[in-house]
């Protein structure tokens, strides 16, 4: 029953039977693409040799050094993980062999710079553009291309780096005698391979070196656990069992052993054994807790890694009798927690933000610790999004046959199998202010606590302002790839989400994404754009227009704005000069927008910036970062360029509602088809307006003349519309990045390559194209496991409700490095005024309906001079205007009511106002929202 408490693939129906044959079916059911077999008798040393790499979980240290043994001497070295979960501490053992090389030491993408400038010196200085700092180091090895000039440092051959600043660096060097630099260039940092040598276990006990630390507030801790964890090993050995739970006599005796280990070690030892914390290492060493587990089943790769939660055990101390296993699946965490906080853990009521790869982990866990798996319990989850292929390698709960499904009732689903007491309601609402109704007030004010399990910076923002009004805890946490990060938010004791905010993605200019790419990003970004534009947004635009003509023509006059100038165009383009009525129209079509695209707009762009055009201050125009463009010689031979065609037509077509021939995927076939495509000569234009400021938001201009154009295309798009066979509509196509046989990835990797090309930019393959236009966020179970681990080792101290801030950690993580930073959080800002104080969690209360002079007299008597009171964006009173002083004796919701315009809602019973106030000396002084009750 133990068990239960921590893995995920058992059920009451498993205890008894071996755990490899009940892992078994659930672990082939993640993915069957992996092999899986189960080994249940003796494991014996030469079974290691069919192996690579293996990982001890449940194994005694007299095994593992026979083991490591054989594994460090075996030619080739099968690399060796030992892990050990027990109670609130845990370690991780690895030895990769005497010669283990890495190849990426950081995980990261190497950087890169877009070269300005390189002196003639020794050693030289190159200068980079400031559109990015640069992400180099000292020491750093680089390569350089594409340099004009100073061609010598094209050859390829890494150099290193040194004094590097944010937008230079110094290059190891001489190049007095190499040519002048004269433009354009790149800088690519080369990863070095580093060769580790691991030492075996039997002497990694003896000299363990320096420890990666997860918790600076505990330096002096992994050296006391790695005696710990050897006093455990030796206790079992000489009593043939784990301590028992509280019993305070195996403490003792544990104890004794780890000093006798200690005493042994020498001037290896530690100074102090901390009785307190081996005590509590002795209480809890049988129990394998949920949270602990998922944390550590993600970090397993670094080495003598030593990590404890002590700080998460109740503060108030217990009763022996509440630790008493009850025969129930939770006894192994009662055993460290008792029985008083697993009644908490299991009447609480819990809000799950998101069901993604977070939301799945965060089930898990909660449904094996017992949240919300009592009576009173409740737990709620909400996802509007449905399972999408792509996120089968992380978010576990779902397999291959849940795809199209919806995230959050399929998660819970899969939570109830896992603990069939779970209290769970899925619902598929966004969380945000279009959805008050569904999450009123009532709803929040009866939560206990508030997981966020989200994906973008605005929703968790929003959570974070619920969760503030309404001084509920927030347990927020993301991950990046390799990395994670936790943050506790806790009312009253440390600062919100909100207070502190990463700095905003850069986002490429608009000039620069249309018309001056330099990287393959741009290229995507232009490639998606353009797919949406084509394939979505036209043919819906279409649709509007067909669907009521009268009323479509009537917004557009309305706006008579550029806007809808571009949409009436481009449905006139769709269903007159590009309409598509056969196979071979697409075709046509997908051959006349390559030359478009890659021919004709390049002819146009160089014509109105030749290649040796300059600036208003004289300044080469076509200076770093903006690249030269080529056009393009479409070829049919050129089997990207007849890949593009094909992708572009077939899509064309769905749009049109148009069969897909055979003979489209044969390639002599199709080249056959393009070739009667008649290809008009382009004749560049005088007077074309590029756009070029990198601060301009929109490509479209507007103009006096827009009523009157508005008004000659609707005239027409009528006579067009009547020449279009009865209920013709066409078909939107919504980008789909996971159906590898739709042809969208084909098609927006065909653009962005092709683009690229026109750009001399390095292109890349369909995944890699997958990777960026899809907007996939980097994502791996290992770093989501351990974030969702640390997390629900929070949920104890929240759910215990007596912890001090003190008590609480924040973490980042990077196991690529490996970097571990845990820290207490920051307390929230404290405002003061006279013997009051406050910070941002605090909220005003006034009830009784008051009238706004009422409200004023109450700050009044607080010594807070009120001069201006608003509700939303409305001003409901200042006294600076006579007039407003005709609402004093209003009451604050009629004012509210009158100005604002709008009804409250049913389901509130109060009004949030914003008072500005005054000392007596006319300091402004910042005090919290006032709720105004009415009812």
């Amino acid at each position: 029953m133990w068990d239960l408490s921590s893995s995920f693939v058992f059920s009451e129906n498993d205890v008894g039977k071996n755990r490899a044959l009940a892992s078994f079916q659930k672990l082939q059911e993640l993915n069957n693409a992996v092999v899986i077999s189960t080994l249940t008798t003796t494991l014996t040393k030469q079974k290691l040799s069919d192996f690579q790499a293996v990982v001890f979980t449940d194994i005694s240290l007299e095994k593992s050094l026979e083991y490591n043994d054989y594994c460090h001497n075996h030619q080739p070295p099968i690399s060796f993980i030992k892990t050990e979960v027990r109670g609130l501490f845990g370690t991780v053992f690895c030895d990769f062999g005497p010669k283990f090389t890495v190849f990426d030491v950081d995980g990261e993408e190497p950087h890169t710079g877009i070269i300005a400038s390189i002196s003639n010196d020794n050693p030289a200085l190159v200068s980079c553009v400031d559109d990015e700092r640069l992400e180099f180091e000292d020491g750093n090895l680089v390569v350089f291309s594409e340099i004009q000039g100073m061609k010598e440092l094209n050859d390829g051959k890494p150099r290193k780096i040194k004094s590097v600043r944010p937008y230079s660096f110094t290059l190891e060097e001489d190049t007095t005698n190499f040519g002048t630099y004269v433009k354009g260039g790149i800088v690519t940092q080369v990863k070095q391979p580093k060769v580790l040598n691991f030492k075996p276990l039997r002497a990694a006990l003896k000299d363990p070196g320096d420890f990666l630390l997860s918790d600076f507030s505990k330096f002096d801790r992994p050296p006391l656990l790695h005696i710990a964890f050897q006093a455990l090993n030796r206790f079992i050995c000489e009593f043939g069992r784990f301590p028992v739970a509280r019993s305070e006599e195996d403490a003792q005796k544990f104890i004794s052993i780890a000093g006798n280990i200690n005493e042994c070690l020498g001037e290896g030892g530690v100074e102090d054994i901390n009785p307190k914390l081996l005590t509590h290492f002795a209480f809890g060493a049988r129990a394998v807790l949920n949270p602990m587990a998922a944390m550590f089943g993600g970090i397993v790769g670094q080495e003598f890694f030593y990590f404890d939660s002590v700080e998460s055990l109740p503060v108030e101390p217990l009763d022996p009798i509440d630790f008493k296993p009850l025969n129930s699946r939770y006894d192994a965490q009662i055993s460290v927690f008792g029985s008083k906080l697993q009644k908490n853990l299991e009447d609480a009521k819990v809000f799950i933000v998101g069901s993604g790869a977070l939301g799945c982990e965060f089930l898990k866990n909660v449904a094996l610790m017992g949240v919300s798996c009592g009576s009173q319990g409740k737990l709620t989850i909400t996802d509007d999004d449905v399972i999408e292929k792509s996120n089968l390698s992380r978010q576990f709960l779902f397999r291959d046959w849940n795809i199209g499904q919806a995230k959050s009732t399929v998660a819970a689903s899969a939570a109830v199998s896992i603990n069939p007491q779970l209290k769970i309601e899925a619902l598929q609402n966004r969380v945000g202010p279009e959805t008050e109704c569904v999450f009123n007030d009532d709803f929040w004010e009866n939560l206990t606590v508030v997981i966020n399990a989200l994906d973008n910076v605005n929703a968790r923002l929003y959570v974070d302002q619920r969760c503030l009004y309404f001084q509920k805890p927030l347990l927020e946490s993301g991950t990046l790839g390799a990395k994670c990060n936790t943050q506790m938010v806790i009312p009253h004791l440390t600062e919100n989400y909100g207070a502190s905010r990463d700095p905003t993605e850069k986002q490429a200019p608009m000039c620069t994404v249309h018309s001056f790419p330099h990287n393959i990003d741009h290229c995507l970004t232009w490639a998606r754009s353009e797919f949406e534009g084509l394939l979505e947004k036209t043919p819906a635009e279409v649709n509007a227009y067909l669907s009521n003509p009268s009323e479509y023509a009537t917004a557009m006059r309305n706006a008579a704005d550029a806007q809808a100038k571009d949409n009436l165009e481009r449905i006139l383009q769709c269903l007159e000069q590009e309409k598509c009525e056969t196979f071979q129209d697409c075709v046509t079509w997908a051959r006349l927008r390559f030359e478009d695209y890659f021919v004709n707009r390049v002819k146009q762009l160089t014509f109105t910036f030749p290649e040796d055009a300059t600036t208003s201050t004289g300044a080469p125009f076509w200076s770093a970062p903006k690249r030269f463009p080529r056009p393009l010689q479409f070829s049919t031979t050129d089997p990207s360029h007849l890949q593009l065609i094909m992708a572009a037509s077939i899509l064309r077509a769905e749009t049109f509602g148009i069969p897909v021939p055979d003979w489209v995927k044969n390639t002599k076939m199709l080249a056959k088809a393009v070739e009667k495509v008649i290809v008009p000569d382009f004749q560049p234009k005088e007077g074309v307006n590029i756009e070029t400021d990198e601060k301009a938001t929109s490509l479209s201009t507007g103009s006096v003349d827009d009523a009157a154009v508005i008004n000659e295309l609707l005239f027409k798009l009528e006579r067009c519309r009547n020449n279009l066979p009865s209920g013709f509509r066409m078909k939107p196509i919504q980008f789909e990045k996971d159906d590898d046989t739709n042809y969208h990835m084909d098609l927006i990797a065909g653009l962005a390559n092709m683009r690229a090309r026109n750009y001399s930019i390095p292109e890349v393959d369909k995944l890699k194209a997958k990777f960026i236009a899809g907007r996939i966020i980097p994502a791996i179970a290992t770093s989501t496991a351990m974030a969702t681990g640390l997390v629900c080792l929070e949920l104890y101290k929240v759910l215990d409700g007596a912890h001090k801030v003190e008590d609480y950690r924040n973490t980042f993580a990077n196991l690529a490095l490996p970097l571990f930073s845990m820290a207490e959080p920051v307390p929230p800002k404290v405002m003061k005024h006279r013997d009051m104080s406050w910070t941002v969690w605090d909220r005003w209360i006034l009830r009784g309906n008051p009238t706004v002079r009422e409200l004023i007299q109450w700050l009044k008597d607080k010594g807070l001079n009120a001069y201006s009171i608003s509700y939303g964006s409305c001003l409901l009173f200042n006294n600076m205007f006579p007039r407003h002083k005709e609402r004093l004796d209003k009451k604050v919701v009629d004012v509210a009511r009158e100005i604002a315009k709008e009804d409250l809602p049913p389901y509130r019973s109060h009004l949030d106002v914003v008072v500005a106030c005054e000392d007596d000396e006319g300091n402004d002084i910042n005090i919290p929202q006032i709720s105004v009750y009415y009812r």
